[in-house]
């Protein structure tokens, strides 16, 4: 399980921009968004732990979880991500789902490939590189979205 290890610390460190940016914002920051972009911090919030469940699910195998991916289904922003408690609660639920499903995967299981719709057919270990960089890219729009955004 050294590789596993190595991956869960490695993507739980990445996901550090994002977490690092929740416990200083407030109710009124979701509804900010950077001129001439279309996405809210609320909804950017929301889409990270989506994309989160949806790994959980569709790359890493658990296939009893149930994910509504809103954000995914609407593929833009609906306004309707202003709650912040509800929010933290559900990216802080995709965190735990993700982390426990990670930690069940063997040394062995990060050659297997799986294939999404999302983005092809990869080894489980080119797709932990996938949600790293998509929870990282969307945080860093999400720093700017809270400093400057209106």
């Amino acid at each position: 399980m050294i590789i596993t290890q190595a991956y869960l610390q490695t993507w739980a460190e990445a996901r550090t921009r994002f977490s690092n940016l929740l416990p200083s914002i407030k109710e009124e920051d979701l509804v900010k968004k950077l001129i001439n972009t279309k996405n809210t911090a609320g909804f950017l919030i929301r889409h990270i732990a989506d994309v989160e469940l949806l790994f959980t699910k569709n790359v890493f195998g658990e296939t009893e979880l149930k994910v509504q991916a809103k954000t995914v289904i609407a593929q833009h922003d609906t306004g309707e991500w202003t709650n912040l408690q509800v929010l933290l609660d559900y990216q802080q639920s995709a965190f735990n789902s993700l982390k426990a499903i990670i930690e069940k995967q063997t040394d062995e299981d990060w050659q297997q490939t799986i294939t999404t719709k999302e983005f092809g057919t990869k080894t489980k270990s080119e797709a932990i590189g996938r949600i790293i960089s998509h929870t990282a890219y969307h945080a860093g729009q999400l720093s700017l979205t809270l400093k400057y955004g209106m």
